[in-house]
């Protein structure tokens, strides 16, 4: 199944799970709480650079963390609560 097209269900909710609760927002961050194993879920901007987001879908899924994409960088932005967009996010454990 091509994740791409999947609705927003990462993580047993949806993008409102984001200002809910712990997060980080950022390739770099992201990379980070992955690499630590503290990843509920994560979101990736489908406008974002491919080469931001392609090695952190390929971490995710070799973790077996669910993911999902949204729109566009500025709605994952506003969904983490910030003025500026992100090309991917995380919901902490």
């Amino acid at each position: 199944m091509d994740m791409r097209k999947s609705s927003l269900t990462a993580g047993n909710g949806n993008l409102s799970a984001l200002s809910n609760g712990r997060v980080v927002v950022g390739a770099k961050q992201l990379r980070k709480a992955l690499n630590a194993d503290k990843v509920r879920c994560a979101f990736f901007a489908r406008n974002a650079d491919p080469a931001l987001t392609e090695p952190l879908e390929a971490l995710c899924q070799k973790m077996k963390i669910e993911y999902a994409w949204v729109s566009s960088m500025k709605e994952l932005g506003d969904a983490c609560g910030i003025e500026v967009s992100a090309a991917s996010a995380a919901v902490l454990r």
